[in-house]
């Protein structure tokens, strides 16, 4: 296979649902990919970290009359120089290291709340791994409590426009318009307290059509990536119940089985990557998954092993635009998961789970669990 075959296979439905055979093919063609004379493949982990870090590359600017496109393009998400970094300085003092530690004790509390009461059967993607993030970011942005179970159907219709395919379409379209509609009525009365109240009262550094924007990215970006982070934590626990669940299964499960498995770039200038001339205007589809699969980088890389030395996985990017939530994912799914396995040591699949049709963002739709042991 070439490196075309692969992109274009990987936008398959069977790609999509198993990427790692077709990373497994890039590596062996090597870390930087021709697929076309202005598009470039990075499956090595050093040259994905390189196209990340530079400033030679940054997000390409796609023009489009697409609502949930235009809608990417205004928030940090899809910002460049300097707009990014304005734009940023306001957001990040929220998820500062120091700050996110101490969210743990409301953390521990939102997960002991939502294991209360579950049913014996449940599917987890639905009653816990969407609502304790989605219940942590509404908390940070001052969202109320009674508004939150509209967003799951809302982020996962928006999203499809992160999709390298032509998936921004009429539903992504009215998600946008539903989410910059409800936080418009929000920001005309914000929460006295909240991420969306600094940010209201910061707008003389924020146009109208950022501040919706940003609101919603964060909304948005700050459930949807950990649900599957702890989907896909507690799916590979039932395939590997004898590994104890901590910050480095945690780590393992993002570089083993990325929530985002895809992002570009573009070159800005004349550069080189992994010794290969990058022109200007180059675009460059960044592999994420492929990465953290890299067999020149993580030894055996299709074994999961969380005691693996050096794991520092891509799952997140890295440089300016490394995800403002990365340490807050890490601390839910680290707390969330022991506390879990404590509550319900039995815990086990009920059903054959079931993927979302995505690559960029992987996770399941339905995890169903039996959550005590069946005794006859």
């Amino acid at each position: 296979m070439n490196a075309a075959e692969i992109l274009q296979d990987l936008l398959s439905p069977a790609g999509r649902a198993d990427p790692f055979p077709l990373y497994a093919a890039a590596h062996r063609l090597g870390p930087l990919l021709p697929v076309t004379d202005d598009i470039l493949l990075a499956v090595g982990y050093a040259a994905v970290n390189d196209v990340l870090r530079k400033p030679a590359f940054e997000i390409p600017a796609e023009p489009s009359s697409r609502p949930s496109l235009d809608l990417m393009q205004r928030s940090i998400l899809r910002a460049n120089p300097p707009d990014h970094g304005r734009m940023r300085s306001l957001i990040s003092q929220v998820f500062t290291p120091r700050r996110v530690a101490e969210l743990r004790p409301a953390v521990e509390a939102a997960v002991d709340g939502l294991l209360d009461g579950l049913p014996d059967e449940v599917d987890f993607m639905d009653r816990f791994a969407f609502q304790l993030p989605v219940s942590v970011i509404c908390e940070l942005l001052g969202v109320p409590p009674g508004d939150r179970h509209r967003f799951r159907p809302l982020a996962s219709d928006l999203t499809a426009a992160l999709e390298l395919t032509d998936t921004a379409d009429d539903a992504a379209d009215a998600a946008a318009a539903e989410l910059g509609a409800y936080f418009a009525g929000l920001i005309q009365d914000p929460p006295p307290d909240g991420l969306l109240a600094a940010l209201v009262a910061a707008r003389e550094r924020l146009s109208d059509e950022e501040l919706l924007a940003n609101l919603i990215l964060l909304l948005v970006a700050g459930f949807e990536t950990t649900t599957d982070l702890l989907g896909n934590g507690l799916a590979l626990h039932f395939q590997h119940p004898e590994l104890p669940i901590d910050a480095a299964y945690v780590e393992e499960v993002l570089r083993y089985d990325s929530p985002v498995q895809v992002t570009t770039r573009v070159a800005r200038a004349d550069t080189e990557i992994a010794g290969t001339p990058v022109p200007a205007g180059s675009n460059v589809v960044l592999l994420l998954g492929a990465a953290n699969r890299d067999p020149e980088r993580f030894p055996d890389p299709d074994r999961f092993d969380p005691r693996r030395p050096g794991n520092k996985p891509l799952s997140f990017g890295a440089g300016a635009h490394i995800c403002l939530g990365n340490t807050l994912a890490r601390l839910e799914a680290a707390v969330a998961l022991p506390r879990l396995l404590e509550r319900y040591p039995a815990i086990s699949a009920a059903q054959p789970p079931t993927r979302r049709d995505r690559l960029v963002l992987r996770g399941y739709r339905n995890l169903p669990v039996q959550l005590r042991e069946i005794t006859r």
